[in-house]
């Protein structure tokens, strides 16, 4: 997913939205682009183990990777966001506009020295996929839960066909960190969490993807951007239109580029004058690694460390924007779970508990931030770091999850948080979708209540709520 969107939308990778995706990120993230947390769990839940592209689970699923079975349609109803512009009659109005908006945009692609002539070759005959308005908004019923996030996406045969990519092509990955200092294990891991090794890529056409999204629905402005930045990859020659095939939201290759990430990140690697992110291995490794270098990654060092948090922590300290040191962390009690020291480090760290108290801490550091910047979920993030852990031959997390726990289902998730609201805890729009503004108020009424205030949304915690 290499996302990005403004990087504050949807998901830059090809990843739709799970439930998991949901959870983990901010209350209204996607990736950067047009995927993001919201595009990439897709794939995962299409039939495969996983993958990193397209269907959110709890959503209708869009056409079968490799295209298989033809795409669903159109719903014909109004879109849960609620927004003006994916209202049905919105939507049907600007679809009867599509072709004029398509050539509206001509003015637009000439000023980024795309020629007239191939405007037409790669516009022509293109018509909506007005399937996308219901990927765009879909509404998961049920989130997936860290744990089985993490399961899915981190197993034995993924491990077992990452550690055959990393052999096949090890002459490349050692280039790139020669050039990039960017971990291989990490670039492995994300292509094998975005597209499953290249076998789940996404079947849709991003030029019309783009164009769709470009004209109708609720991020235009966005999407346009995208859709001439493919236009402009075609024209250069970097790719050619079967190639720019991927998830709805217009992410494709194996590591799940948006079309402006791409023109941000791509590079040729193998000096044959095309940027071949699909397929071309040297070019993917590489564009991928020049991705997190620009990032922020720090050559060398690690993303983050599983912790054991004592009881009676006080969890307001798990925040984002309450970074400190190993050391200070350490001060406060807490302990590597595998007992090892933490290295010495001057760098700063924050506390995820993403399971509450019950279950593992880990301390995130510069790395984990900078995959974040690929898709901005919290899951994701730290699927990426253990994942890229086990191919290095780490061990599993030492410490277990509390499994006995169920996730809140949309209805219960609202519930919740208008309860927090009523309350004087939550001050956004209750909407289903947890995100940093929840656990905070989460954190408020478990502090008031003088229970662990781990801003973990479980049963209990709602059923307490409900007697106050």
């Amino acid at each position: 997913m290499t996302q990005r969107t403004g990087r504050s939308a949807l998901p830059r990778t090809g990843a739709v939205v799970l439930a998991a995706a949901l959870f983990w990120c901010g209350e209204a993230h996607a990736q950067s682009t047009g995927g993001g947390p919201l595009d990439f769990l897709g794939n995962i839940f299409s039939g495969s183990s996983s993958n990193g592209g397209q269907t959110p689970a709890g959503s209708p699923a869009p056409a079968a990777p490799g295209g298989g079975g033809a795409p669903l349609p159109w719903s014909g109803e109004d879109g849960a966001s609620g927004h003006p512009l994916m209202t049905a009659s919105a939507i049907r109005e600007a679809a009867a506009n599509f072709d004029n908006c398509v050539a509206a945009m001509w003015p637009d692609a000439a000023r980024r020295n795309i020629s007239q002539a191939s405007f037409q070759r790669f516009t022509a005959g293109l018509a909506p996929d007005l399937r996308l308005m219901d990927l765009m908004d879909s509404q998961p019923e049920f989130t997936k839960s860290i744990w089985d996030y993490l399961d899915i996406l981190v197993n034995d045969n993924r491990l077992a066909k990452g550690r055959e990519i990393l052999a096949k092509y090890k002459p490349q990955f050692d280039a790139t960190e020669t050039a990039y200092g960017v971990d291989r294990y990490v670039i492995a891991a994300i292509w094998g969490i975005e597209s499953n090794y290249s076998t789940q890529m996404g079947d849709r056409s991003v030029v019309q993807s783009t164009a769709t999204l470009a004209c109708i629905g609720r991020r235009q402005k966005y999407f346009k951007d995208e859709f001439l930045s493919a236009l402009e990859i075609l024209h250069r020659g970097d790719l050619r239109p079967e190639q720019m095939r991927g998830s709805w939201a217009g992410a494709f290759g194996p590591t799940q580029f948006m079309p402006t990430a791409f023109k941000r990140y791509a590079v040729d690697a193998d000096g044959d004058g095309r940027r071949d992110v699909v397929d071309d291995p040297a070019d993917l490794i590489a564009s991928t690694a020049n991705n997190l270098k620009k990032d922020g990654w720090q050559t060398g060092q690690t993303w983050g460390y599983e912790v054991v948090v004592p009881k009676g922590f006080n969890y307001m300290l798990a925040d984002r924007a309450k970074a400190m040191t190993t050391a200070q962390w350490e001060h406060l009690g807490l302990k590597r779970a595998n007992g090892q020291p933490f290295p010495p480090s001057a760098e700063k760290a924050y506390l995820l508990a993403p399971a509450g108290a019950e279950g593992p801490g880990f301390l995130m550091l510069q790395n984990f931030r900078v995959i974040m910047k690929y898709n901005p979920a919290e899951a994701y993030a730290l699927a990426i770091g253990h994942f890229a852990d086990r191919l290095r031959g780490g061990p599993p997390f030492v410490q277990p999850w509390p499994r006995q726990e169920r996730e809140l289902s949309r209805a219960e998730r609202l519930e919740l948080q208008q309860l927090l609201a009523q309350r004087g805890f939550y001050r956004g729009t209750p909407d289903g979708q947890f995100g940093g503004e929840t656990r905070e108020a989460l954190r408020g009424f478990q502090a008031s209540i003088g229970a662990p205030a781990d801003g973990f949304a479980s049963s209990e915690t709602l059923e307490r709520l409900r007697g106050h």
